[in-house]
């Protein structure tokens, strides 16, 4: 009897091991994934930013280059 308990102690032991192990990689997995979803958020907006900052260079450009050939 005694034998028995601490066979099932051990394998208890083991179990509850392993199952730790998992809860642990799935939050690992969960951060990784909530990290690259971040990333990948953070280079669209900075991929727009660039964008709209190309957008207002352009028509800078133009409405001055429309006063020069106006003073002219």
């Amino acid at each position: 009897m005694l034998g028995m308990v601490k066979v099932f102690g051990r394998l208890g032991g083991v179990i509850a091991l392993i199952l730790l192990i998992v809860a642990l990689l799935r939050q690992l997995i969960t951060l990784i994934s909530f990290l690259l979803v971040a990333i990948k958020i953070a280079i669209v907006v900075i991929f727009v930013a660039l964008l709209i900052l190309i957008v207002l260079a352009i028509v800078r450009d133009r409405s001055r280059k429309r006063r020069e050939a106006e003073e002219l």
